[in-house]
């Protein structure tokens, strides 16, 4: 597999688990079992930790203690500004968290629907950057980025965006949408991730001489993602538990991945 196909194909991977996920709306029934949906919040956070650091800041501190550089610098400050810029949208861009009724960001005229689809697409903004910034990184040639180890972060992105796309569409449905809008909707919310990805890879010249530093702004930004909207709605009202079973079997899949593949 030459590299070029192997960039289109980590690019495409985190869209086709989120289209896949949204895709489910045409086979559910009603409302998504409560538990299922913890579960699948809860999965989904596992993997964005477990991302975050073997696929993000470790590299980041190898790449840097390589260079001769202090390795927690870039870890430490760059995390902080992920989460810091992820911060800043939550705070400036409109959008409705599932399960919730009372609108964050600045205030605006949007439908109930497109708000909800709002806040996951703000989710998916750091998974398609965190994919980019791999990606530069393994073009670039570093040592600490392996193709094997561009995959398994888009295998497992992919993995929980089906999750994720999910938990998005199908409460569209219930709110009265169509099926086909409401994956529409789904879809949509996945489309920034490839854009993020090929953005970033664009910028590898601009990125390359501080990619320790951008790895962990990536991870920063996942794991406010995690830490803000995912564990929160994974343990809401009863059977909390379910979502912590969740998160575990998420982070022990994307750990395996990571380093029996990457």
């Amino acid at each position: 597999m030459n590299t070029t196909v192997k960039v289109l194909l980590c690019i495409a991977l985190p869209l086709c688990g989120t289209l896949l996920g949204a895709a489910t709306v045409f086979f559910i029934k009603g409302q998504l079992n409560p538990k299922l949906q913890k579960a699948m919040l809860g999965f989904a956070s596992g993997v964005m930790i477990a991302a975050s650091v073997w696929s993000l800041l470790i590299p980041a501190m190898e790449m840097e203690e390589a260079a001769g550089g202090m390795p927690w610098m870039p870890a430490v400050i760059g995390f902080l500004l992920g989460i810091g810029f992820l911060l800043l949208l939550d705070t400036v861009i409109p959008h409705l968290h599932l399960n919730a009724d009372c609108p964050e960001g600045k205030p605006c005229g949007l439908g109930k629907s497109f708000m909800l689809v709002l806040a996951v697409t703000l989710h998916n903004i750091p998974e398609g950057m965190a994919v980019g910034v791999v990606l530069a990184g393994m073009l670039e040639g570093s040592a600490a980025i392996t193709a094997a180890g561009a995959l398994t972060l888009a295998v497992g992105i992919a993995v929980q965006n089906f999750p994720e796309g999910a938990v998005v569409s199908a409460p569209l449905v219930s709110s009265g949408l169509s099926k086909g809008k409401a994956f529409l909707y789904g879809a949509m919310s996945g489309v920034v991730e490839p854009l993020g990805a090929i953005l970033t890879i664009l910028l590898t010249a601009i990125v390359t001489p501080i990619l320790p530093y951008i790895l962990a702004f990536a991870a920063g930004a996942m794991i406010y993602v995690v830490v803000e909207e995912l564990i929160p709605e994974a343990q809401a009202g009863a059977h909390s538990n379910v979502g912590t079973i969740g998160t575990a079997l998420g982070f022990a899949l994307m750990m395996l991945l990571d380093i029996a593949l990457g």
